[in-house]
């Protein structure tokens, strides 16, 4: 999410994440095998087809030319695409590799999404059955000169099946009610005129066992205003045939003013059901706006304050209610307590050189936070080797991370933990791809020697996925390994590998 100005008009400030997408160069790993398709779930093309692992040569002279380099399985040569290393030739595309996947849906938008959210359902946790159902929330980036267009989006997909098989392997009972269908997505639309930077879902449990959870929505807005909304009636509507929603529904429950100019953090805290929202801006503060008892929305009027350049992402600890963390365009990750009369961070870690974009709390592991930068590297730190100085609350230097990577060489865009695995991550970078890994992947010594001809692909990396100007990517907490991302579409995935 690196700094780039969004229209003519607007071009003498910098944004973060917020420009038009265009075409760009591709760069992907067919050994992965993880391409979409223009043409939704169609994998035709009148280009041509790159198949993974082929490059045009007969087969003998190609797994000759690997004996002689010592690399038979494991070819970095100019026949395999590594991403973010190749580039493709005129007139070739390439095909994702329906083998690696479990289950694969290219859906295209009215316009661009720039963030989106998965909203939990009523649907059962741990679902494995096929086809599989997803309620989400987005918000557009409508085209300048139509910015009247832009939109929050309810959305339900369905019908989303599994890949088919010529192995004849599709006889688990988990895919018993299996079908070879066409995705389906339903959808309301609430009017915006502004374009989202980011949006987030929450959802307040009912006390009634008879009505569903209230669903609430922050969405920030280019305008630089927050707006929530109660999606409730419209989530209910994809399932209660005739539900009318009226035009007082579609407006916000209330309006966030305090921020003077826009940005991209947004986050409600997981231990305040009624709702406990932050949400921080390019001119590095960051608001708390709280229900209140008689179910009125009251954000405090002193900001929180410290970095010296834009809030990019805000987090709630997952384990401690008062506690959340910060990243900046200045290069650090700051630990904050909103009991501080002081409104300081109470730590301040510089984790990179550059930007950093994003972050992530293991919901998992309380203490492990993982970051995003903007020069394409990531990192996860312990928390608990995070002390203050006795200066108050700054650490000198850059601290110690237990595990960094710089295979993408864009900036990373959204990272995330797994929801119930503390070793997987997926990580969607400015390279077209989002890539998921596995930090507890060690190689003996035999191994090592294996993978001597891979040149800078980390052997914890499990699998890329080609996802045209990748944004944000999000696990479902309801449907084991199921991924969705968004870019100049939405892709739906689940790999065999996770």
């Amino acid at each position: 999410m690196s700094k780039r100005a969004a229209d003519n008009e607007r071009a003498d400030r910098p944004l973060k994440g917020g420009e038009r997408l265009e075409a760009m160069d591709v760069d992907v790993d067919p050994e992965m095998g993880q391409f979409e398709d223009e043409f939704e779930d169609e994998f035709e093309s009148e280009d041509e087809i790159i198949e993974a692992g082929v490059d045009g040569r007969p087969d003998a002279e190609r797994e000759a030319e690997e004996r002689a380099a010592g690399a038979m399985d494991v070819d970095s040569g100019p026949g395999t695409f590594i991403v973010g290393r190749m580039k493709l030739e005129p007139g070739q595309t390439l095909t994702p590799d329906p083998t690696t996947y479990e289950m694969l849906h290219n859906l295209g938008m009215p316009w661009p999404c720039l963030s989106f959210d998965i909203v939990r359902d009523g649907l059962g946790d741990n679902r494995k059955v096929y086809p599989a159902t997803m309620y989400t929330v987005a918000g557009t980036q409508a085209e300048s000169s139509r910015a009247g267009d832009n939109s929050l989006l309810v959305m339900k997909f369905s019908g989303l099946s599994k890949m088919q098989r010529d192995d004849g392997d599709d006889t688990d009972e988990d895919d018993e009610d299996d079908e070879d269908s066409d995705p389906i997505i339903e959808s309301k639309s609430i009017p915006l005129n502004s374009t989202t930077n980011r949006i987030r879902a929450h959802q307040t449990p009912s006390q009634d066992p008879t009505k569903p959870a209230t669903t609430l929505t922050a969405t920030m807005t280019e305008s630089s205003q927050v707006y929530i909304h109660d999606i409730t009636p419209h989530l209910t509507s994809f399932d209660t045939p005739g539900t009318v929603i009226t035009p007082q529904q579609n407006k916000p429950i209330s309006t966030i003013r305090a921020h003077k100019s826009e940005g991209y953090a947004v986050d409600w805290s997981p231990l305040f059901p009624a709702g406990n929202l932050l949400t921080g801006d390019n001119d590095g503060l960051i608001y708390n706006t709280k229900r209140n008892d008689g179910g009125g929305w009251v954000t405090d009027n002193r900001p929180f304050q410290g970095h010296t350049s834009s809030v990019e992402d805000i987090q709630w600890s997952p384990s401690e209610a008062s506690v959340f963390a910060s990243a900046s365009a200045d290069g650090t990750v700051r630990v904050w307590d909103v009991r501080s009369k002081s409104r300081k961070p109470a730590l301040t870690m510089q984790v990179s050189n550059t930007d950093v974009n994003v972050i992530s709390w293991s919901r998992k592991t309380s203490h492990l936070l993982a970051s995003g930068h903007d020069d394409g590297e990531w990192a996860v730190w312990d928390l608990r080797n995070w002390k203050p100085s006795a200066a108050g609350g700054s650490v000198a230097g850059k601290p110690s991370a237990i595990a960094s990577f710089n295979y993408h060489k864009e900036q990373i865009t959204s990272l995330e933990w797994h929801p119930t695995d503390d070793s997987i991550m997926a990580v969607a970078a400015g390279d077209n791809t989002v890539t998921l890994w596995d930090l507890a992947v060690e190689l003996d010594d035999e191994e090592s020697k294996d993978t001597a001809g891979v040149q800078d692909v980390p052997p914890q990396l499990l699998f890329v996925h080609y996802q045209s100007m990748a944004k944000e990517v999000h696990w479902h907490p309801q449907i084991p390994g199921t991924l969705m991302a968004t870019g100049e579409e939405f892709s739906v995935f689940r790999t065999i590998s996770v």
